[in-house]
């Protein structure tokens, strides 16, 4: 039982990239969704609940490595799983 409410929570920080320190496959596999200023984003790369930003990426652009290439923007964060088990 104490695992299921602890699924339920969701991490202050979270990012989907699998390198990242923040990364959790658990959560992730369950259909995150981010809601940034009351409005619903499809393109968050990371969030941050305490600090109160989001990593989006910025168009196509890519580094030299091949990864996207983000803007950390800040204001409220909302995360919620959109599977609602």
């Amino acid at each position: 039982m104490s695992e299921t409410s602890m699924s339920d929570e969701f991490p202050d920080r979270l990012s989907v990239d699998p390198n990242s320190p923040y990364y959790n496959a658990d959560i992730l596999q369950r259909d995150v969704g981010i809601r940034f200023k009351g409005i619903e984003k499809t393109n968050v790369e990371e969030y941050c609940i305490s600090e109160g930003w989001v990593r989006v990426t910025a168009g196509n652009a890519k580094d030299r490595h091949g990864n996207p290439l983000t803007i950390k923007v800040h204001g409220p964060v909302e995360p919620y799983f959109r599977d609602k088990k």
